[in-house]
């Protein structure tokens, strides 16, 4: 028998927003190790959004990382103002990640750092990203 959805849409449906507690990364060690919430589990979904290249990975949704590849060997100017609009893309898709602001852009030899403040529900957090985008 098919399941009747009938009335189900007119129900009153409480949304509710999951704590962020999730298992902590340890970058150095190469482990995972206890538990983190709260402002040092955005800093880990913010490093793991910004170093998950989107559509590369089955086990991530399409929504899921940034895009990156196609900026490799690009002009300068154009880089930065399209990896502006990319980091914004990427993390916003995050709920707790209210707005990203203040990019700074640093060239060196070969690569483009990105400075710039993430703005979440715990407060705002000050994040570096850099790459070897630049044409040479």
């Amino acid at each position: 028998m098919i399941p009747s959805t009938v009335g189900f849409l007119n129900r009153d449906f409480e949304i509710e927003e999951q704590p962020s507690l999730t298992y902590k990364m340890d970058l150095e060690g190469d482990s995972v190790r206890g538990l983190v919430d709260q402002q040092e589990a955005m800093k880990q979904a913010i490093f793991r959004i910004l170093n998950t290249e989107r559509y590369q990975y089955i086990i991530y949704p399409w929504w899921y990382g940034i895009e990156t590849i196609d900026l490799y060997g690009k002009p300068a100017v154009w880089v930065c103002a399209e990896l502006e609009r990319r980091i914004k893309e990427a993390l916003l898709t995050d709920t707790r990640i209210r707005n990203v602001t203040d990019f700074e852009f640093e060239f060196k030899t070969k690569e483009i750092n990105a400075a710039f403040i993430v703005e979440t529900v715990y407060g705002k957090i000050r994040v570096e990203k850099g790459g070897k985008y630049l044409n040479v």
